[in-house]
């Protein structure tokens, strides 16, 4: 690597930066912090009128209902809405400090969070400098991991507490697919849909993925949708992905510099690197992902089954601020704040106007267009366990994981759904019904309760 650069985007060298380092220059340190200001001032707002309303509402309903009995009675037979539409017009007086003294201690307050510098991160790495993890108690270091295998050494050797995920990565750890068998779990999804297959520029004339034949591809990693999505699309267009294509694991922040180098023809990668490619005028945006499955996991954050065990009250903290930061970032007044909070060297080290490209879906394609996808990335948290019974099937399909699979179990123990929604309620939001939806991927219907049947039914596929 050439002196001065960064080895998270190699092909940019470092700007003149400002007094505290995180940002390319004082303008932008002044920008940044603004945004973190703004951004923090709005959730404290939106924080305190929900807490606020929560109390109230709960106090209400227990003077008028004294006796818990009939209290439960009562909001059973008219349900919780109804009731609240009836004391609705009461003023909300707030409580905070009561909430405060009901959690329960935290057995670690100083830890390690692994995470890849891309936007698939965002509630992650915003809950730091926003203070989201703080607000809970914790003294979190965000820590920039240079690749997906590194992420998997520093979890197994106990060096981070919790980290960034490929949403597999914690279903192959748990199996030994690739390393040792050491059980891991999924508090949350980080982002759905924001991936995206970019090609070189050279290729504008082969958008039928037919043509595609000898073509060499990066993926992040083995255990990644990004590889179970290519491998999806390039077999749904008959071409054999361990034959007639090559694909190749490339860290994220390395692949905009070997498609300009000519190493690889194209990747399916997170972004903004779908968009730096754009950027840099090397490559051009061949389709979203969400375009083959709209709403498709990407990334997750999660910790070992061990950890939980041993600071539940912490895992607790960790959980209440990674959703706050998620339903935040899921918020599209919100998103071009996040870019500049996002943006500077210590997070993503990338220009302001990709990642805002990314975030609001507002984007040049590369091919002479802008386009406009609001919904080209989403931070929607829910670890629906249908997704880790897809993923799981595809891993069946390629030769990640012989023999027999228990689907649903693996996905139960992994995916903490249930989890999940406790957290939504006691932070006031609305968890969704159901564990397992259905999803319809390129057209077909994936019916989680048939895996066996799913992976079977495609023409291409390794051979056992």
């Amino acid at each position: 690597m050439s002196p001065g650069l960064d080895p998270y985007d190699a092909d940019r060298p470092l700007r003149l930066g400002c007094a505290c380092g995180q940002h390319g220059s004082a303008d932008e340190h002044v920008q940044a912090k603004a945004a973190v200001a703004t951004l923090q001032a709005r959730s404290e707002s939106e924080d305190f009128v929900a807490r606020a309303n929560a109390f109230i509402e709960a106090a209400v309903v227990k003077a008028l209902f004294p006796q818990d009995a009939v209290r439960r009675r009562f909001l059973r037979a008219v349900g919780r809405s109804t009731a609240m539409a009836a004391i609705g017009s009461v003023l909300p007086l707030a409580s905070l400090q009561a909430m405060a003294q009901d959690k329960a201690a935290l057995e670690k307050k100083d830890l390690k969070i692994g995470f890849i510098p891309i936007t698939c991160a965002t509630p992650l790495i915003m809950a730091h400098p926003l203070g989201f993890y703080s607000k809970q108690g914790l003294n979190v270091e965000v820590v920039k991991t240079a690749g997906w295998a590194l992420i998997r050494d520093k979890m197994l050797n106990k060096e981070y507490d919790a980290t960034h995920f490929l949403s597999p990565m914690p279903l192959a750890i748990s199996l030994g697919a690739g390393s040792n068998p050491v059980p891991m779990r999924v508090a949350t999804i980080q982002n759905t849909n924001g991936q995206a297959i970019t090609l070189a520029n050279k290729h504008k004339d082969k958008r039928d993925p037919r043509q595609w034949k000898g073509f060499k591809f990066a993926v992040p990693f083995e255990y990644s949708m990004h590889n179970f999505l290519l491998r999806y699309y390039v077999a749904e267009a008959g071409l054999d992905p361990d034959r007639d294509i090559q694909i190749r694991v490339v860290p994220p922040p390395e692949m905009v510099a070997n498609l300009r180098a000519g190493n690889i023809d194209g990747y399916l990668g997170p972004d903004p690197f779908n968009q730096r490619a754009v950027y840099e005028e090397i490559g051009f945006i061949h389709l979203l992902t969400k375009d083959l499955w709209n709403g498709h996991p990407c990334c997750a954050f999660g910790t070992s089954a061990e950890f939980i065990q041993k600071n539940p009250n912490t895992f607790a903290a960790l959980f209440r601020a990674v959703m706050t930061s998620a339903a935040m970032a899921r918020e599209a007044k919100n998103r071009e704040l996040i870019a500049k909070v996002i943006a500077p060297q210590a997070y993503l080290n990338q220009p302001e106007t990709v990642i805002a490209q990314v975030l609001t879906g507002r984007f040049a394609d590369g091919l002479g267009k802008v386009q406009s996808v609001p919904d080209r990335a989403d931070f929607d948290p829910m670890p629906w366990q249908s997704m880790a019974v897809w993923i799981l099937t595809q891993m069946k399909r390629w030769g990640y994981v012989k023999g027999e699979v228990n689907y649903k179990q693996l996905a139960e123990q992994v995916f903490l759904l249930t989890d999940a929604k406790k957290t939504m309620a006691a932070l006031d939001m609305q968890p969704p019904a159901g564990a397992y939806p259905k999803f319809t991927i390129m057209g077909k219907v994936f019916d989680p309760e048939k895996p066996e049947a799913y992976v079977s039914s495609f023409a291409i596929q390794r051979a056992a």
